[in-house]
């Protein structure tokens, strides 16, 4: 890779006058950095990082390999697999289904059930029913806390307590009052 700054004081300025670039003058530097126009949808707050971060790769290297992989792994997994990013490598699922109990263990790559990898929970279900499911249904994954989207822009009104079991396991009898 091109060094083009060998001095840790010239990255530093130079990122300053990128951060001091507002308007056309963002739009060309990131014209000439990238070779392309900037995307009309990041804010000038983005351009400005992604340029000091282009700068710093060409002065200092940029990450090897392997850690470039890893990132891009972790990246496409948190992307496909909203739900399931709080298993942690290693977790056993185990769900019984039709008399038979199955075990799926998280693996780097994915998922593996009965010496198989798999990509999704998804396609283990799938694989146990015979029909589409929902994997993390499936396997009763919770989602991570807050990382439930937003229904139509609010956020999802907590289950009616009226018909749901309380934590003892006793069913919520409330009291009935007799009608006349």
């Amino acid at each position: 890779m091109l060094q083009r700054f060998v001095d840790a004081a010239a990255v530093a300025a130079e990122i300053e006058r990128v951060r001091s670039l507002s308007g056309a003058a963002l739009r060309r530097r990131w014209q000439a950095e990238f070779g392309r126009p900037p995307p009309k949808s990041l804010p000038g707050d983005l351009l400005r990082r992604m340029i000091a971060n282009r700068i710093q790769e060409q002065a200092f290297g940029t990450l090897d390999r392997a850690t470039l992989k890893l990132l891009d792994g972790l990246a496409r997994r948190d992307g496909a697999r909203r739900g399931e990013r709080n298993l942690k490598i290693g977790t056993v699922l185990v769900r019984d289904y039709h008399g038979r109990r199955h075990t799926v263990t998280v693996a780097p790559e994915g998922y593996v059930w009965e010496s198989t990898s798999y990509s999704s929970l998804s396609a283990i279900a799938r694989a146990i029913t015979g029909t589409v499911w929902n994997g993390p249904r499936f396997f009763a994954v919770k989602s991570a806390p807050g990382s439930d989207p937003p229904v139509h822009g609010r956020r999802r009104a907590r289950p009616s307590r009226r018909n749901a079991t309380i934590r003892t396991g006793e069913p919520n009898l409330a009291p009935v009052t007799p009608t006349a």
